[in-house]
């Protein structure tokens, strides 16, 4: 069976994977997918890992296609995804529209899960709203970091410690069983990263390439986007 190869932040796992299917009866092609963090996922395309799209931040596709590694012209936005905060099903929610009420639950967690700080948009970001809060040296023996969002949610769906909660982006908490999303970060840390697709230079299938990334930004893709996390990228 023919496929092409795709590179893919782990936020738009949730977009991919019901899609494939369709994909394959559309087209022939399987998809083979690799979905970490978007540093990561950066790091083996340029190492050469075979790749016929990429899907990461908009800013790190603007960059590979300044850089050659993606096919000019060929990038289509999928849409915002915000990062939140997750607890285990059957968790008690608890509000967390103020910085104060954010500040508190991360206080009361008996341990935090999320993405690595390095490398990991969701991680990144979560760090510095840590430090924003003037929190991060009192939680940090209670943080859990791993490789990836999805990582990060499968070992919170899975943690012992009661009162356990998790930070990535909404995307990979809605698409991880066991865990429930409580809400999106409050207005002042809120981070809303675009992500984009994109045809890499070196695509061996480069129209397969293309018509994937045309199903993944079209219309009748659209209510799986939303209920997936992404939001619209126009009012």
């Amino acid at each position: 069976m023919p496929q092409i190869h795709l590179l893919s932040g782990g936020a738009a796992k949730g977009l991919v994977s019901p899609l494939q299917p369709r994909f394959l009866a559309q087209t022939g092609f399987a998809v083979e997918g690799r979905f970490d963090a978007v540093g990561m996922m950066r790091d083996q395309l340029l190492a050469g890992t075979p790749c016929d799209v990429v899907i990461l931040t908009d800013a790190l596709i603007t960059q590979l296609t300044a850089s050659g590694h993606v096919a000019a012209g060929s990038a289509r936005p999928l849409g915002l995804v915000k990062t939140g905060i997750a607890v285990k099903d059957g968790a008690a929610l608890s509000p967390l529209a103020t910085a104060a009420q954010l500040k508190q639950a991360l206080q009361a967690a008996t341990a935090i899960y999320f993405p690595d700080p390095v490398k990991a948009t969701a991680g990144i970001h979560f760090m510095k709203v840590l430090r924003q809060l003037g929190i991060d040296a009192q939680v940090a023996d209670r943080l859990r970091p791993y490789p990836n969002g999805a990582a990060a949610m499968q070992a919170l769906s899975q943690a012992g410690e009661p009162g356990a909660i998790g930070c990535t982006q909404v995307t990979e908490i809605l698409f991880a069983p066991g865990v429930q999303l409580v809400a999106a970060l409050p207005k002042e840390f809120e981070l809303a990263t675009l992500y984009t697709a994109a045809v890499c230079s070196q695509a061996a299938q480069p129209q397969a390439a293309t018509d994937l990334i045309e199903l993944l930004a079209s219309e009748e893709a659209a209510p799986l986007r939303s209920a997936g996390g992404f939001e619209s990228t126009t009012a």
